[in-house]
C-alpha cells in the first residue's frame, strides 16, 4: 500500500510512488502532471467527475426503488430511475468505521488493517480520494468519514463535524439550540434510540446536514473548470435518528408494527434491548424513517444543485450506506450482526449518458467492489492489490459478465463471519471472546458456532438448518469459500500459523489485530 500525500512520505514512499506512476506512464495510462488530459472523451466531453454520496446506517430494503411503501425516499427512487440500482449489494463489515475503510480502501477490513469502531485508518493507506488526487483530481471529503485521525487520507479537502459546530457558534440558530447530548449505552435504550421521536432541538437551516451540502454545492461550484472527486457522508439515519424541528410528525408511531421476538431470538438478543417494549419499537421506526427522509430530502438540494450548475452529465453520482440496520427484528435496534437488513445495503450508480436508465442489476456484489468500479467508470487507471471485482462490465450489460456467488461480510469484534450464496447462508463464529461493543447478551460465551439459513424459504431467517446433515454438503461448500476468500486476501502484521484446519484458520482469521 502507498502513501498518499507525497510531502509527508519517506524517501521509500516517494520511490513507490514515482515508480507506480512511471509504470502507468510506460503503458500510456496516464502521464502528468497532465495525467487526467490522457482520459479525456474523444466526443471533446470533459474529464468526468465523482460525487459519491453516503447514507449512515441504511438498510437496502428502506428505499422505495427497493420496494418499500413508507414514502421516505423520493429522491434516492428518483436517482435510481435515472441510473442503475444494484438490488443486493452487502456491505464487508456490518460496523460503521470498519466497512467504510473497507470501500475507501478496496480492501477487505481485516486486509485494510481496521475491524472495530475505533480504530484509526493507518497513515499508509491508500484511499480512493488518494489516488484520484494523484491522478490529478480535486477532491473533498465532506461528512463522516470515520478515520478516526487528524488525517484528510489523501483527500485536498476535509470538512466534518468540527467545522459544523464552529459555523453553528458564529450563526445561532433562530428558536435556540436546543440539542441534548447523545449518550449511548449510557442512558437507557428508549433515549439513545430516540423511541420518542423527539426532534434534535434545531432549525433544518441549523443541521449539520445542512451545513455538509451547502459546503458541497460550494465546493462544486468553484470547481467547473476541473475535475473533481468528492464524498459526501452522512450522519443520518444514525441513531439518536435526528430530524429538525420542521420534521416532527412525518412519521408516527403507530404507522409501523412489531416484528414477533422468538425464544430464540430472546436468547441472542443483546442485554441493552431486553426491556424494549413494543411501543419503544414503534416509535424508534417512527424516529429512524424521519430522519431517512430529512436525508433524503439532502440528497435532493445536492443533486439539484450539480443539475443546476450544468455539470451533471459530466458527474458520475454514486449512492450507497455503509451497512444496513435492524429495526426491531429478532428484537434488534442495531446492525452488528449477520442478519439480511443488517448488511444489505443500497447501491445506486448514475450518469447520464454513459450508464443506463431505470436498470436493476439482480446479481450479488459487495461494497469492497466500488473503489475498481469507480476507476474503471472513471476511465482511469486503478492501484494494484485491489480486492474488489470490477462491475463496469455487468452495469454495461456485457456478454458473460457477472457479480458474486457468493458475497462476505465479517464482524470482528464478535469474531464472526458471513457468506452467502444466491440461497443459503452461513455464518461462523468462534464463540470465545468477550466483546467490548455493548451488545453482548449477557449469557456465557457459546464457543464456536454455525447457522445456516435457507433464505429462499425462509427469508426472515427464523430457522437455522447448520444441524440438518442432509444440508452438510452445503454447509462444508460455503465453509471452504469462508476460507478461501480470507485466505487468499490475508494481509496482517503475521503470518497465519501452519498446521491449522479451515475452520481453526477462519477463527484465528477473526480475532482482532487492530493497531
Amino acid at each position: 500500500m502507498w502513501l498518499v500525500r507525497p510531502r509527508k512520505q519517506s524517501r521509500l514512499g516517494r520511490i513507490a510512488i514515482v515508480a507506480l506512476l512511471g509504470g502507468l506512464f510506460i503503458l500510456g495510462a496516464c502521464q502528468l502532471p497532465g495525467a487526467l488530459q490522457a482520459h479525456a472523451r474523444p466526443t471533446g466531453r470533459a474529464v468526468p467527475n465523482l460525487l459519491l454520496i453516503i447514507a449512515d446506517d441504511q438498510s437496502g430494503f428502506c428505499l422505495g426503488a427497493a420496494g418499500d411503501q413508507r414514502g421516505a425516499t423520493p429522491h434516492l427512487d428518483a436517482l435510481a430511475r435515472q441510473g442503475v440500482l444494484f438490488d443486493r449489494t452487502f456491505c464487508n463489515s456490518p460496523l460503521c468505521t470498519s466497512s467504510r475503510q473497507s470501500f475507501i480502501t478496496g480492501l477487505l477490513p481485516h486486509a485494510s488493517g481496521v475491524t472495530r469502531l475505533e480504530t484509526r485508518l493507518p497513515e499508509k493507506a491508500l484511499t480512493l480520494g488518494g489516488w484520484l488526487s494523484i491522478l490529478g483530481y480535486r477532491t473533498a471529503a465532506i461528512g463522516k468519514m470515520h478515520f478516526n485521525g487528524p488525517s484528510r487520507h489523501g483527500f485536498d479537502i476535509r470538512i466534518d463535524v468540527a467545522q459544523w459546530l464552529a459555523h453553528l457558534q458564529q450563526h445561532p440558530p433562530e428558536g435556540g439550540d436546543h440539542r441534548k447530548e447523545w449518550r449511548p449505552f449510557s442512558d437507557p435504550a428508549t433515549v439513545w434510540l430516540n423511541a420518542r421521536c423527539e426532534d434534535h432541538g434545531l432549525p433544518t437551516q441549523a443541521m449539520e446536514s445542512t451545513f455538509f451540502v451547502d459546503r458541497a454545492i460550494e465546493y462544486m461550484n468553484q470547481n467547473r473548470g476541473h475535475p473533481f472527486a468528492m464524498i459526501v457522508s452522512f450522519y443520518d439515519p444514525h441513531a439518536p435518528f435526528r430530524f429538525p424541528r420542521e420534521w416532527r410528525g412525518r412519521y408516527r408511531p403507530q404507522q409501523f408494527s412489531v416484528s414477533p421476538i422468538s425464544e430464540r431470538d430472546r436468547e441472542e438478543q443483546p442485554r441493552i434491548f431486553h426491556n424494549l417494549t413494543d411501543d419503544d419499537f414503534r416509535g424508534i421506526q417512527a424516529a429512524y424513517y424521519t430522519s431517512l427522509s430529512f436525508m433524503d430530502f439532502q440528497t435532493g438540494r445536492l443533486i439539484q444543485a450539480l443539475e443546476d450548475s450544468g455539470l451533471a452529465s459530466d458527474t458520475l453520482v454514486v449512492f450507497l450506506s455503509d451497512n444496513g440496520y435492524m429495526l426491531g427484528q429478532h428484537g434488534r435496534v442495531e446492525k452488528n450482526c449477520f442478519y439480511e437488513p443488517a448488511v444489505r445495503v443500497p447501491l445506486i450508480m448514475r450518469w447520464p449518458g454513459h450508464l443506463a436508465r431505470g436498470k436493476h442489476i439482480l446479481d450479488m456484489v459487495e461494497l469492497v467492489d466500488l473503489f475498481p468500479t469507480v476507476c474503471s467508470l472513471l476511465n482511469v487507471p486503478a492501484p494494484s492489490g485491489l480486492q474488489g471485482i470490477d462491475l463496469s462490465p455487468l452495469i454495461q450489460g456485457k456478454p458473460g459478465a457477472k457479480g458474486r456467488d457468493v458475497v462476505f461480510s465479517e464482524y470482528n469484534e464478535s469474531e464472526e463471519a458471513m457468506v452467502r450464496a444466491d440461497r443459503f447462508k452461513l455464518i461462523v463464529g468462534s464463540g470465545r471472546r468477550e466483546r467490548k461493543d455493548h451488545l453482548e447478551s449477557g449469557r456465557p460465551l457459546s464457543g464456536p458456532f454455525q447457522r445456516l439459513f435457507d433464505l429462499e424459504h425462509d427469508p426472515d431467517e427464523t430457522i437455522d438448518l447448520s444441524g440438518d446433515a442432509r444440508l452438510d454438503p452445503v454447509r462444508n461448500g460455503l465453509l471452504h469459500r469462508m476460507y478461501e476468500r480470507l485466505v487468499s486476501t490475508w494481509i496482517g502484521p503475521e503470518p497465519i500459523p501452519p498446521g491449522l484446519s479451515e475452520l481453526e484458520q477462519i477463527h484465528w482469521c477473526l480475532t482482532p489485530r487492530d493497531k
